[in-house]
């Protein structure tokens, strides 16, 4: 097969920009760096091009060396004819391979295999060709006692089962009847058990075809049956895939024919098709799951940071009251401790309330980092009393605590907090979280961020994976400052990983800092193919080059130093539009000459980098208002409108924050008034919405939500 012309047609790219692409994947070139520094040789691919070329990739590789190994194998047989061989070579997936092969594939013993050594395979194919007025008289002379077949019937069962599987293993039978039932059949579903909270309530009796199901429904179908909450089962009629088969076999016995077909049909051929609809379905389902987790993923870890603040991180409880951490500027705790506003009342109260207040003002706290679980309300309310009673400007921010227990108790926050307990760590970690949420995240497994649906139900090497790739970018296309990075962020920076993170994080312990990106090729482990990978995602600050800054990678400087000699740049000290005055001066074309090895893109790119150097591509933040109107779902009434936070997107609705515990649904049909197919083109993770209350049920704990009638 021509694999870059295939991928050149999915992705609409031209051919030699995949074949270039391709070279560049197969030398070791991560996809961070390819996008961000070889735009020349891919035509400008972006990262999600990038990705999805690099997946095609792998999967056409694995199908041709497939389709090698299925062709010597049934040549190792004998049976191999060009026609066979050009059937294989043609098939465009696994699966039609599979089909091919089925036949000559080593199986367990069958029924057919039985007959087949009983001496049978002479009656099927009498049968077959109906070369007999008087099939009965025909199988009599097959009944041998000795090879086991002791009656006429037992001779036509085993000719029969012969037949049967022939139909069976049948390439071109199985794609009529995958064809017919895919686009034909009907998933249905019946509650067979109740859990506590009712869960699959709406598929007790659920009806619907498969094709076109959204994947949400098949997820939720598939979690129910494996659950043993609900049975689910593909409804059709096989009258038509019933009459294919038997049309193949015009001249055979009628009578025989027929019970070979129908035994065909229900006992192998439609069970293995079901379960192959059904599993195609599931994995397409998974799919749609794992990029709208990727999307969320991406929004949660873009999410604007807030520089430079000293943040309280206030981690609410009742009865083991609530643990707080400050943080400074630099993310470093500095005290930790724990407070019982929540927990006490009168002079007790107002005692806590007063050492609150006091911390907040002695420690200088900016911001108010404050979970979103249980007892969030009754400490904002008080919170809110101490701030005010000592005059002070602290803002407080909501922050969703997703994930925060599971990096508490992970090995990364032992070795963070080696002498801190388990819960007084989940503190900093929300503070943390509001001064710089990706460096906090990349901390804990994205599955247990609280943005995915049915994470723990999927194929997890492929949902570890993408969600991988997805943290990789977002990690690169931010940048990191190397003199205060961690491990865990320095992992995901293109052509670094665990060891050499570590090595960087230990070179910083025994030097104190890095004064330029050379100094990386100081680190051991750390050649010049990983410098030339990670030195561009590397930001330096007050160190010996001022590029270093930048996103402009070292092999660039000369053309950076260029433009800025020849503009009379400070590149520090001009402002935006002093810079953008001198670079109106700029010949681009007489830069190109003297550097071919840079096009349009890469010159436009370090332009944009002199102009605002060490940028944050993450916007500024926006802080959500509390609702006074309702703190918990018992106090909510349809008819409030009250503001919230995104906190997950799904295809069929996005949940919303609206501080009672409780994340209420926005159903896709109440987003907007026009019809949304994608809600993440709207909307993002974190994004702050207003909302209409439209339903409250206490006791299965749901709110419904509504966008468009808030408005």
């Amino acid at each position: 097969m021509n694999i870059t012309q295939i991928i050149s047609q999915e992705i609409q790219c031209p051919e030699k920009d995949v074949i270039s692409a391709i070279s560049l994947l197969d030398e070791g070139n991560t996809v961070p760096f390819i996008a961000r520094y070889r735009k020349e040789r891919t035509g400008g691919m972006t990262d999600a091009h990038l990705r999805k070329l690099a997946s095609r990739l792998e999967y056409l590789r694995n199908l041709e060396e497939r389709q090698g190994a299925v062709i010597a194998s049934i040549a190792e047989q004998g049976k191999l004819t060009e026609a066979l061989e050009f059937q294989i070579k043609q098939a465009t997936s696994l699966s039609e391979v599979e089909d091919i092969y089925r036949p000559y594939k080593q199986k367990r013993k069958t029924r057919a295999m039985a007959a087949k050594e009983k001496g049978l395979d002479g009656l099927a194919e009498t049968i077959k060709a109906g070369k007999t007025t008087n099939v009965l008289r025909h199988a009599a002379s097959y009944v041998n006692p000795e090879k086991g077949v002791k009656t006429v019937q037992e001779a036509l069962q085993g000719a029969r089962d012969i037949i049967a599987e022939e139909i069976s293993d049948s390439a071109s039978f199985r794609g009529i009847a995958k064809k017919y039932i895919y686009s034909n059949a009907e998933i249905t579903s019946e509650e067979i058990m109740k859990d506590e909270r009712d869960t699959y309530a709406n598929y007790a009796h659920f009806r619907a075809p498969i094709k076109g199901l959204p994947s949400f429904r098949m997820l939720a179908l598939n979690r129910g049956a494996k659950e043993g909450c609900l049975k689910v089962e593909l409804s059709y009629d096989l009258t038509l895939i019933h009459d294919r088969i038997i049309g193949s076999y015009k001249e055979a016995d009628e009578e025989q024919i027929e019970l070979a077909v129908n035994d065909a049909l229900k006992r192998l051929l439609l069970p293995s098709v079901e379960n192959e609809i059904r599993s195609d379905a599931y994995e397409a389902a998974e799919d749609k799951a794992i990029e709208v987790f990727k999307q969320n993923t991406a929004s949660l870890l873009l999410f604007p940071p807030i520089k430079d603040k000293r943040v309280l991180g206030f981690d609410p409880g009742i009865r083991t009251g609530c643990k707080w951490a400050v943080v400074g500027k630099n993310g470093v705790p500095e005290k930790v401790g724990v407070s019982f506003i929540t927990k006490g009342s009168g002079e007790q109260l107002e005692r806590e309330k007063a050492l609150l207040g006091d911390l907040i003002r002695r420690a200088n706290v900016d911001y108010v980092a404050l979970g979103n679980g249980t007892g969030s309300r009754e400490s904002e309310a008080i919170l809110r009393e101490a701030i005010a009673k000592e005059g002070l400007k602290t803002k407080i921010a909501i922050v969703s605590e997703s994930g925060a227990s599971v990096y508490s108790a992970s090995e990364v926050g032992e070795k963070e907090f080696p002498n801190l307990p388990v819960e007084k760590r989940s503190a900093i970690s929300l503070a943390r979280r509001l001064q710089d949420p990706m460096n906090e995240l990349v901390k804990i497994d994205p599955k247990s961020i609280g943005v995915g649906q049915y994470q723990h139900d999927m194929n997890q090497k492929k949902l570890g994976d993408s969600l991988h790739d997805v943290v990789e970018d977002c990690v690169n296309s931010v940048g990191v400052n190397l003199n205060n990075a961690t491990p865990m962020i320095l992992t995901y920076i293109s052509g670094i990983g665990p060891m050499l993170a570590e090595n960087i994080c230990q070179y910083l312990k025994e030097n104190g800092r890095f004064h330029n990106r050379r100094e990386l090729l100081k680190v051991p482990k750390l050649g010049p193919k990983a410098y030339e990978q990670s030195a561009g995602f590397l930001r330096i600050y007050g160190g010996d080059e001022e590029l270093d800054t930048t996103s402009i990678h070292p092999e660039s400087y000369p053309i950076a130093r260029e433009i800025i000699s020849k503009c009379g740049i400070d590149l520090q000290g001009d402002d935006v539009d002093t810079k953008k005055s001198k670079l109106n001066r700029l010949d681009k074309n007489a830069v190109l000459a003297k550097f071919p090895q840079i096009g349009p893109a890469t010159l436009q790119d370090i332009i944009d980098e002199i102009l605002s150097p060490g940028r944050d591509i993450r916007d500024s933040m926006e802080l959500v208002e509390l609702n006074a109107e309702a703190r918990t779902i018992e106090e909510l009434k349809p008819g409030m409108i009250l503001q919230g936070t995104v906190r997950n997107i799904m295809e069929f609705g996005m949940f919303v924050d609206i501080n009672v515990h409780q994340d209420g649904l926005v159903h896709i049909s109440e987003v907007a008034n026009k019809f949304v197919k994608n809600i993440a083109d709207l909307y993002s993770i974190g994004d702050i919405v207003k909302v209409k209350v439209i339903s409250v049920d206490v006791k299965k704990r749901r709110i419904g939500l509504s966008i468009k009638q808030a408005k």
